[in-house]
């Protein structure tokens, strides 16, 4: 039961108790307990920084990445350190009537315990995250005092201590802003949720639903890998738990068909990593995304529906394309489960997802009522089930209630430590969003722009690597605040400036968010890759190499919604009109995939990959070939067909080659 692990019995129950009431204090807020947004906020940090410091050590030894188990006793510091989180966070809850009062001058208590609270908690992002969100946000702040003191195109009029610690601290714009109000009312439940389905065995029951209908087919096992995958990304939201949990089946299985270990590996990885891209929950991103923009979290999960599919079905041709290549063939009848004897087994793990599905479409709840219902059917499954087996295997109604608690509480645990590095990335990444506000967006706009020689393609491959780069080291939800916050207006701007119709800003802050997921198989640091490689016993680099590679036609998804905002569904309105744009874009994303791997029928050659490119651009921007050929726009539609020739010159053409070498 104790995910954080010391060698002290009194410390491990003590971090466990703090985990358990978190867990019930997130688990009481939407139907319990009645708070205003800042207390909420408030005390969901004050857990978050008393979590960390108890449970990640100082320094971790070399190759050790985020959460770790302690295998040392807690130095007095951290015990200190644990306690000055959890106060400083909670003085703007305990002072805010007197603080707002005072707006835009803070007293000298203020300032200290501000101070403090910036201090612990960019410690803490470094403990939990690693050192790139630190930095960025020391850099920022830096910036913010040294501004006067630039050169001319980076200068900016600084701010005095009082406004920063005003802004960051003191309000609701900087480390209490609404990042951390999405953590802290919504995320946490879904990653709960999350946590505890892994831990009473959905993710073996996926796993198996995968395996018994597709691992009879060629290269069975890696299309297992996806669809298992794409469920578990449905409650994760971590590329990396999504690895820990379907890869460590799926990998070996991979291998044994005949898959190199580091295309199994890299399989899993680009898998996992477009789980985040999976609605309900996408990384967190869903629900910050329409707290940024002020709408229904359900209009985010709409616009984001087509561009996950799609790419999920693209690396399912992908694993099709690679057992091809290889001429592997799929699992033996001995080793593939029954399906229905699967469902029979574990049907019930299906309920709570359908509880949370209904509750946010049919009934229209609030996503946080909508988890809350899900966790309580999940519970009350877990108790019969463990009653049940307990009839059946004559152990006592006692005994069954007790294991069935432990597994709970167990969920409880985990759901409080996957929340750590989701709590802290969202508060730390409040003090960049905070810096930004002051007027800094501005500047930024221009320089960017500058940069840019006011071309938006290229603006957008800037902002693209920087996600890239920025990812290597965060969170996903952390490299999304980020670069939401400093390159969406740069977007915006220049879409309107090259005279294009005004990019949608949900557009615009799904392709930061997109290529921040991409960097968790970016090398040199995916930790994606080196959590699959460890499983597949390849070489991390290489995996990420080739699981970045796969990626690619995740890449290119973006990039079309910026200049065709109809993949995000964006004004469409019939349900034929979204079935015709989900179909062409499912086909320019196979086209690209042919492109990018080299093989359609058979090996592609030179000459026909300027069909695959054509045939990929028109079906995903059709109105590209329209404007071209000077059609008016309401005809761009019939761009498809031209796209459905150039895809089809390749299969003739390969079609022939067959032909010619069976002759």
């Amino acid at each position: 039961m104790k995910i954080f692990k010391t060698n002290n019995s009194a410390t491990n129950k003590l971090i466990s108790f703090i985990a358990i009431i978190w867990a019930l204090f997130q688990l009481s807020l939407p139907k319990f307990i009645i708070l205003d947004s800042i207390s909420i906020r408030a005390i969901h940090l004050a857990f978050a920084l008393s979590l960390v410091f108890l449970s990640i050590p100082l320094k971790k030894k070399k190759g050790e990445f985020g959460l770790n188990s302690r295998n040392k006793k807690i130095p007095i510091y951290d015990y200190i350190l644990s306690l000055l989180g959890f106060l400083s966070a909670l003085y703007l809850m305990l002072n805010w009537t007197n603080i707002s009062m005072r707006a835009g001058k803070p007293i000298l208590l203020d300032v200290v315990v501000s101070v403090i609270l910036i201090i612990v908690l960019l410690e803490a992002a470094r403990r939990s995250l690693g050192p790139a969100l630190t930095m960025i946000s020391i850099l920022f702040t830096a910036y913010a005092f040294l501004g006067p003191y630039m050169p001319y195109i980076f200068s900016f009029r600084g701010v005095s201590l009082t406004k920063y610690i005003s802004k960051i601290v003191l309000s609701t714009e900087g480390i209490y802003g609404i990042p951390l109000d999405v953590s802290a009312t919504t995320v946490f439940l879904f990653v709960l949720f999350g946590a505890m389905l892994e831990k009473v065995g959905a993710g073996n029951f996926f796993n198996d639903i995968s395996i018994s209908l597709l691992g009879k087919y060629k290269g069975g096992p890696a299309k297992a890998a996806v669809v298992s995958s794409g469920f578990t990304g449905l409650v994760s939201g971590s590329s990396i738990a999504n690895v820990a949990t379907t890869g460590t089946f799926t990998i070996p299985m991979m291998k044994k068909v005949g898959y190199p270990a580091k295309i199994a590996a890299a399989t899993e990885v680009a898998a996992s990593t477009n789980g985040q891209l999976m609605p309900p929950i996408m990384g967190a991103a869903a629900f910050i995304i329409a707290e940024f923009l002020a709408i229904d979290y359900l209009e985010v999960i709409k616009a984001a529906a087509i561009p996950a599919v799609v790419s999920y079905i693209a690396l399912f041709y992908i694993t099709h394309l690679e057992a091809s290549k290889r001429g592997l063939k799929g699992l033996s009848k001995e080793n593939i489960p029954k399906f229905w004897d699967v469902i029979k087994k574990d049907f019930y793990f299906l309920i709570p997802l359908f509880v949370l599905i209904i509750e946010l479409i049919a009934f229209r709840h609030s996503p946080n009522m909508a988890a809350f219902n899900a966790i309580i059917s999940l519970v009350i499954i877990v108790i019969l089930r463990e009653i049940i087996f307990g009839i059946k295997g004559h152990i006592s109604l006692f005994d069954s209630l007790k294991k069935g608690l432990a597994l709970i509480v167990d969920g409880l645990i985990r759901g409080s430590k996957n929340m750590l590095p989701v709590a802290i990335a969202t508060a730390t990444a409040g003090i960049v969003v905070g810096i930004v506000t002051m007027g800094i967006g501005s500047m930024i706009v221009e320089i960017v722009e500058t940069i840019a020689g006011g071309n938006i393609l290229l603006m957008l491959v800037i902002t693209a690597i920087a996600s890239l780069i920025l990812g290597m080291g965060l969170p996903t939800t952390a490299t999304y605040i980020v670069m939401a916050t400093i390159t969406v207006p740069v977007i915006i701007k220049l879409t309107a400036s090259f005279g294009m119709n005004p990019i949608p800003a949900i557009s615009a802050h799904l392709f930061c968010f997109y290529f921040g997921i991409l960097a968790d198989d970016t090398p040199p640091v995916g930790l994606a890759a080196y959590t699959a490689a460890a499983i597949a016993k390849s070489d991390p680099i290489a995996t990420g190499v080739q699981g970045f590679i796969y990626d690619l036609r995740t890449a290119v998804i973006p990039f079309m919604f910026v200049f065709n905002a109809e993949l995000v569904l964006y004004g469409v309105h019939s349900f034929a009109q979204a079935i015709l744009i989900f179909l062409t874009a499912v086909l320019g994303a196979l086209a690209f995939t042919n492109l990018v791997q080299g093989w359609f029928l058979i090996k592609n050659k030179w000459f026909e990959i300027p069909f695959f490119a054509c045939a990929t651009l028109l079906f995903f921007y059709p109105a590209f070939g329209a404007n071209i050929l000077h059609i008016s726009f309401e005809l761009r539609y019939y761009m498809y067909f031209v796209a459905a020739a150039f895809y089809f010159v390749p299969y003739i053409f390969q079609k022939f080659r067959m032909k010619i070498v069976r002759i």
